[in-house]
């Protein structure tokens, strides 16, 4: 039997969800590869004002970040994705406070090769197509394109929020030439809750949906790399990379339930290292124990500088 266009459509959609759902995704969701037109004004707003503080990279690529036929040249559709990071075990109390998502192998790499394996048996099934997969490595605006997914909505803390799976989850995208049936929208339940606004001990979240990272602590703590009077400024409340502040007070994330990727299972000696064992770890011990995990990206230098930041 000869499908239509339309049925087409609908079968390449049916696929792909059926198949990143096999593979362990916490959700998929399609949209067509058009202009991101309403981001333009809020993007070059942020950018204008200086809410991205030192991350230059920010102001690259700008038509990038709204046509992803730059980025792949034919582009038709973009297949967003979600991959749970949520943990079954947390920190233990009192020890210097690391972001959940930072526990186990860094998600690039997890998440990526679960991505070109699902490309591969999407192929099976629908032949060849041209793509590119993304993995927070790209001028991709990552949770627009969740949101026009319909996979959530994105809350006052500026993250994506699912209604039954809350915020605990990375981002990816396949920007392909494959034609789909897209998904609609998801209407926004944050309602008139402020609990992440009111919960954020330096005020980043500076109106809602507008975070200024200058005062986050999440980008204190992993992306400024000098010692800027910004760090002093504000209090890090105990953590030395990230922090999850902003989703742990989220009443949605009450829904969020523990992920079952083995490569983000945690040492469980990470779970408890406290202050002075982070203090006698050297420069080659550091590199060592976290070369595939995303606390290297703070570098041993920014991490003895923010456990020198306990002590203020």
């Amino acid at each position: 039997m000869t499908l239509n266009t339309e049925q087409l459509r609908t079968y390449h959609a049916q696929c792909i969800k059926e198949l990143s759902s096999e593979l362990g995704f916490l959700g998929c969701g399609i949209s067509k590869a058009a202009h991101l037109d309403d981001d333009r004004q809020r993007l070059a707003l942020w950018l204008k004002d200086g809410k991205h503080a030192e991350m230059s990279y920010m102001e690259n690529h700008f038509e990038k970040r709204l046509n992803p036929s730059i980025l792949v040249e034919g582009a038709t559709t973009v297949i967003s994705l979600l991959y749970n990071y949520y943990p079954k075990h947390q920190q233990q109390k009192g020890v210097p406070k690391i972001s959940k998502y930072a526990y186990g192998e860094d998600y690039h790499f997890v998440v990526k090769d679960k991505m070109y394996e699902l490309v591969n048996q999407i192929q099976k099934k629908t032949g060849h197509f041209s793509y590119r997969v993304f993995v927070d490595s790209a001028p991709v605006l990552e949770k627009s394109w969740a949101a026009k997914a319909g996979l959530g909505w994105i809350g006052k803390n500026t993250l994506l929020i699912h209604p039954q799976k809350g915020s605990y989850f990375f981002l990816a995208e396949i920007i392909c030439n494959l034609d789909c049936e897209a998904d609609v929208p998801m209407h926004s339940y944050c309602g008139t809750c402020t609990r992440c606004i009111d919960a954020c001990p330096t005020q980043a979240i500076v109106a809602p949906y507008v975070l200024d990272a200058n005062k986050c602590i999440s980008y204190l703590t992993i992306e400024l790399k000098n010692n800027s009077p910004n760090l002093s400024d504000y209090p890090v409340d105990g953590w030395i990379f990230g922090c999850d502040i902003c989703q742990d007070v989220c009443p949605w994330n009450r829904f969020s339930s523990p992920h079952s990727e083995p490569r983000f299972y945690p040492d469980s000696l990470l779970l408890t290292l406290d202050k002075l064992t982070w203090k006698q770890m050297d420069e080659a011990s550091f590199n060592k124990t976290f070369k595939r995990s995303p606390i290297s990206r703070a570098t041993y230098t920014g991490m003895m500088r923010n456990l020198s930041r306990l002590d203020e």
